[in-house]
């Protein structure tokens, strides 16, 4: 079958080892089954695992792709949930310490078949595309669960989103904007400010700029190069929520700040089964559809890649499989 995978990982140059290509059938056993893949969206994770990080050599070739849509064997649509928590865990899968995503020690979903566990097949509603679908397991599942579950944002407040036109925080100005939310971004040019405008956000600041007000909650994906700008911006007793630090580690943590004005700094991990189903509910009620920048056939999947290694997404990428 098709797939987009890598057979070594490349530090320096993940691209080189981006392979399109014929990989073997998936086979499910015990309480796993396959799922023809119709969509597929593209995150930074599949760039990481090109990368090497998370993915060691061991486990090559695999299969890249944390999240899909498409149809399972009784011919049902459905959406994967992509966390793989252990068989015999119990409770929020995002906890358990042996939980992988698709793609790190399971073969992915960038292919046109990928094997699953049961339990983690959400059904799609008809009112989205698999285009659509396919865009929520990961990017938008994080947003919601860092807004709703571990921000515990409630309309009225304001929100500052760091960095604003990529996957993740596209998905939370168009949810917290939709949810009666003031949303307030950053983003390093003219064009993406205007973007984020333009799917929901109330104000763009360049990156750095001091914001009008101290806000209730930051969305904070970035790390080290906005982490000082994301704690002088929360009022006392405000949140931070954390789930990436893409530019690394942030130091100095400004822990005199923290306590001073009794910060909240919490970790936030995509999401859960039935928060997934919470969310497919909440675009579906709301008439919310998610952003796609572009969507490529599998076999074109290399220009997806180049475009998010460019920097330059509002939105998702999604390939179709089929």
């Amino acid at each position: 079958m098709l797939a987009v995978y890598c057979s070594e990982t490349d530090s320096d140059d993940p691209l080189r080892v981006l392979t399109i290509g014929d990989r073997p059938p998936p086979e499910a056993s015990d309480d796993w089954t396959t799922i023809t893949v119709k969509a597929a969206s593209l995150n930074h994770h599949d760039l990481w695992s090109l990368r090497g990080v998370g993915l060691p050599d061991d486990r090559l070739p695999m299969i890249l792709g944390c999240d899909a849509a498409g149809i399972d064997e009784q011919g049902n649509e459905v959406i994967v949930h992509s966390v793989i928590a252990d068989r015999d865990w119990g409770g929020d899968e995002t906890l358990d310490p042996r939980r992988s995503l698709l793609s790190e020690r399971h073969q992915g979903t960038f292919a046109e078949r990928v094997a699953v566990p049961r339990r983690n097949l959400v059904p799609k509603p008809p009112q989205l595309s698999f285009a659509e679908a396919a865009c929520l397991p990961t990017a938008w599942l994080t947003a919601y669960r860092m807004l709703f579950i571990r921000g515990r944002v409630v309309p009225g407040m304001t929100v500052l989103v760091q960095g604003a036109t990529g996957g993740v925080a596209t998905a939370l100005t168009v949810l917290g904007s939709r949810a009666g939310i003031r949303v307030w971004v950053t983003a390093r040019s003219a064009h993406k400010r205007e973007q984020a405008l333009a799917i929901g956000a109330d104000q763009a600041f360049e990156p750095g700029a001091r914001v009008p007000e101290r806000v209730d909650a930051v969305m904070e994906t970035v790390g080290k190069a906005t982490w000082a700008h994301s704690i002088r911006s929360l009022k006392p007793g405000g949140t931070l929520v954390l789930s990436g630090a893409t530019t690394g580690d942030a130091t100095p943590a400004q822990l005199s700040r923290i306590f001073f004005l009794q910060l909240s700094v919490v970790g936030s991990t995509m999401g859960t089964r039935e928060e997934l189903e919470r969310l497919v509910q909440m675009l579906v009620g709301r008439s919310i559809r998610p952003a796609i920048q572009q969507t490529i056939p599998l076999a074109r999947a290399r220009e997806g890649f180049e475009s998010m290694l460019s920097g330059e997404l509002l939105g998702k990428i999604v390939f179709t499989a089929s």
